[in-house]
């Protein structure tokens, strides 16, 4: 049997594997020129636009993009493994101005595709030499010509830095500043909100009500800065939608994650009529914590603590053998990344928070953070970040500039990896085990479908009052609660009315409504799961040939490709809610002898 390492290896990236590595630092020296290249074909294009400028143009972007993004990979891992390193800090802040200057010499170059007539440019887009970017260069030019002048849309990203993006890093200097006093086994400690969000699943009742108390305070004595703070973040982004004259606030979050709203309505209306077993379980674990309904503070408290410990030696040889029922290049792929070392799970101070997969197209090389802990849930984590590496990795033979896909499908291969592993741990469990293990399963479908949506009704419902003014604290309050007790179907005590207060998603500037393509990435991932297990090992390449469409097509375009069903349609979804409430019916069935 052999040992896999719980630490990673960067020195195949830069030789020395750290900030200070002079391969580091010469990679980043060449960048310079590599943006004069660009700039060059841009001026190319810009003065003679022809199928042979653009082609030129097309692989200057490409050649300057794999090679900032190896930069940028590299610079996730140094600041997450070590938060102290400074050096890997300055150098993020000095890349900040050459990620400004290639957008800006890739919008010249998109403002060039936006002005060609539909016939040039249909003409041009059926030549050889660019017609395997012909779905890419469509959007570009759609989108495009949605947006202002090139010297406009300057002046707005120039201002950016002062505007939204201002008021974000606000919020991470507010959250910073936040201390939370919390009595644990009797010891006072002051914790970070991080640090105090993770006991919101203690074991103990009392830990948990007195967490949920401190942080609804500490927020509460904080809204009117966070109010501001929201409100000029969203007034910002208002301002911009007005002036392109945008009316609708979903319009942008639909086109970037390339979907339709006849799409997003149905997949709501499927969670909204199954909500009862929800519902249900939400009540059934309320009586096994031994409270009558169930409150915000008891909504992740484990119903008992009977998880055995799980070595990562054990944990990585459980996830090669199920990733083996469903396919052997899933097993071998991440085979390859255990032994390789590609994952950094050593639980040891200094880390960050939190866990992802980054990828080098350059290399063709992934990584994966997380921090071990020995849990079952720990294992599911990995087999995540496993599922997103492998999405990359079914994304090799495709053209970077056809590799980038949208936030709903990224979630894709990750929650369809996690399912194995879950319902492989559910299966092998037996007695308290398997109902816990249930238990966490239904937990998750839970924040997807009742939490998701409320953030969602949430943000839908603030903008349009943005639209009319500022929004007051209190205000903000109001719609929290509404919003959480509509998505989780009255079945809430207690709400957490601070929770827009609390959620940085709300405060993210780069993606609108942080939200929806989560619940579009796990529903969307539930309907392959099933059928992967209704076709068997044969599925593995159609699921493959579905990853390295990901990137270039519409959602609707590319399930009705890969699965031959048409997702604007409540009846796709359904399939997946259902699957989900199997589980939430299977966990009231075996804790029934409980409640007598």
């Amino acid at each position: 049997m052999k040992t896999y390492s719980d630490t990673w290896d960067l020195t195949s990236f830069y030789e020395g594997g750290t900030s200070d590595s002079p391969a580091f630092h010469a990679h980043i020296a060449q960048i310079p020129t590599l943006m004069a290249q660009l700039e060059k074909a841009v001026e190319a294009v810009e003065q003679q636009t022809s199928v042979e400028t653009i082609a030129e143009g097309l692989a200057a972007i490409t050649t300057l993009m794999v090679n900032m993004r190896k930069i940028s990979v590299m610079l996730s891992c140094l600041t997450a493994q070590d938060t102290t390193d400074e050096q890997a800090k300055i150098i993020h802040g000095d890349m900040a101005p050459l990620y400004a200057q290639m957008s800006q010499l890739t919008y010249r170059f998109d403002k060039v595709i936006e002005t060609l007539d539909d016939a040039t440019f249909k003409q041009y887009i059926q030549a050889p030499a660019l017609s395997d970017f012909a779905f890419i260069l469509n959007e570009t030019r759609t989108q495009t010509k949605l947006l202002l002048s090139a010297e406009e849309e300057g002046i707005m990203s120039s201002l950016r830095a002062s505007g939204d993006q201002a008021w974000s890093q606000m919020y991470d200097l507010l959250i910073a500043d936040m201390t939370f006093n919390v009595t644990v086994d009797g010891k006072e400690q002051s914790l970070s909100f991080g640090q105090a969000s993770n006991l919101r699943n203690h074991p103990d009742a009392a830990v948990r009500a007195q967490v949920d108390e401190v942080i609804e305070q500490a927020f509460a004595e904080k809204e009117q800065f966070f109010a501001h703070t929201l409100n000029h973040l969203a007034g910002f982004r208002l301002t911009t939608y007005k002036k392109r004259g945008w009316d609708d606030v979903l319009a942008e979050p639909l086109r970037i994650n390339r979907m339709q709203r006849e799409t997003l309505d149905a997949m709501w209306d499927a969670i909204s009529n199954t909500r009862a077993p929800f519902v249900d379980f939400l009540n059934r674990k309320a009586k096994l914590l031994g409270k009558e309904n169930m409150t915000w503070a008891d909504l992740e408290a484990p119903i008992a603590d009977t998880t055995a410990h799980i070595d990562f030696q054990q944990g990585a040889d459980f996830i090669l053998e199920h990733f083996g029922a469903f396919g052997p290049e899933l097993k071998g792929f991440a085979r390859q990344a255990f032994e390789k070392s590609w994952i950094e799970a050593a639980d040891r101070p200094n880390k960050r928070p939190g866990g992802f997969c980054t990828t080098s197209p350059l290399d063709q090389q992934s990584r994966i953070f997380m921090t071990y802990a020995g849990t079952m849930n720990n294992v599911s984590t990995l087999a995540h970040e496993l599922g997103h590496a492998f999405h990359s990795y079914a994304l090799r033979p495709v053209h970077p500039l056809n590799a980038s896909y949208a936030m709903n499908v990224a979630e894709t291969a990750s929650t369809f990896a996690e399912m194995i592993i879950a319902d492989a741990a559910v299966e092998a469990a037996e007695g308290a085990e398997k109902i816990s293990l249930l238990e966490d399963k239904v937990q998750r479908s839970v924040s997807l479908f009742m939490n998701i949506q409320s953030r969602f009704l949430f943000e839908t419902r603030f903008y349009e009052e943005r639209k009319k003014g500022i929004v007051s604290a209190s205000r903000l309050n109001e719609l929290m609660s509404e919003a959480q007790q509509e998505a989780y179907g009255g079945a809430l005590e207690t709400t957490h009315p601070h929770f827009w207060a609390s959620k940085l998603h709300f405060y993210i500037t780069g993606v609108p409504f942080y939200n929806f393509p989560y619940t579009f990435g796990y529903l969307f991932s539930l309907s392959i799961y099933a059928k992967a297990k209704q076709v068997g090992p044969a599925f593995e390449q159609q699921y493959i040939a579905l990853l390295r469409d990901t990137g270039k097509m519409n959602v609707e375009d590319l399930v009705m490709k890969h699965l031959g069903e048409d997702i604007t349609k409540q009846d796709f979804w359904q399939k997946g809610v259902d699957l989900a409430a199997k589980d939430a019916v299977l966990f009231l069935q075996l804790t029934e002898e409980k409640m007598k």
